[in-house]
């Protein structure tokens, strides 16, 4: 019996990675180079498998001429004056009232920092709507996604077994983490995560918007 849902943060709730992505796209184009839109696939939502980072990366294929201390400065304002203006992602907020409706229990499971996490929900009015927020701060240093952890977490602060929740991510690490804790897991790609490779999802879907709380209980 479906008990609980555990939804990540950055790019679920809230289009963080969308930003994120174009932002460096465009930087890049405008110095002549393309984006590595899958070796910056393999950082979103947590750990990763790789220690890209996009900064350093277009300062070496500058060879120097370009510093990465200002790009990723340059970055940071443009990218969040971009997620200033997103709204929480379709699908999310009728996903939630109908849970709550039908008893369930809610909790984000975010390889994030409280300290943005919190603050984006609260700014959005969803914090209230949850039963256990779980962030990076939570668990080990180096423990985020794809390991375990944020989701086992969760399900211990929400007391609900793993046969009994559901997870919503959008990146291949939530998935792999979810995974890992032996989770029912759906993905919901957004326009940054599209192209990357879902494999161990039980479903995937465009947006939460094709999903209703039935059709999610009838799968599950």
């Amino acid at each position: 019996m479906l008990k609980a849902l555990l939804f990540d943060f950055d790019g679920l709730i809230l289009d963080t990675e969308t930003p994120d992505f174009l932002v460096w796209k465009n930087i890049y184009q405008e110095h002549g180079f393309e984006f590595p839109h899958g070796e910056w696939g393999k950082i979103i939502g947590g750990n990763g498998l790789t220690d890209f980072d996009a900064a350093s990366h277009l300062s070496l294929l500058s060879q120097g001429r370009l510093d990465s201390v200002s790009l990723r400065a340059r970055h940071s304002v443009e990218s969040l004056a971009m997620l200033d203006a997103q709204a929480v992602m379709p699908g999310v907020l009728d996903m939630i009232h109908a849970a709550k409706a039908h008893g369930l229990k809610l909790a984000i499971a975010s390889s994030s920092h409280h300290s943005w996490v919190d603050t984006h929900a609260k700014r959005l009015g969803i914090f209230h709507l949850f039963d256990a927020v779980v962030a990076a701060d939570d668990v080990g240093v180096g423990r985020t996604k794809p390991n375990p952890d944020l989701f086992l977490t969760a399900l211990n602060q929400l007391q609900v077994a793993k046969e009994s929740a559901v997870v919503f991510e959008d990146s291949p690490n939530g998935v792999k983490a979810a995974n890992r804790a032996g989770i029912f897991v759906v993905a919901v790609p957004n326009q940054a995560t599209s192209i990357l490779s879902f494999d161990g999802a039980n479903r995937v879907v465009q947006s939460l918007a094709e999903l209703t709380f039935q059709r999610l209980n009838d799968l599950f």
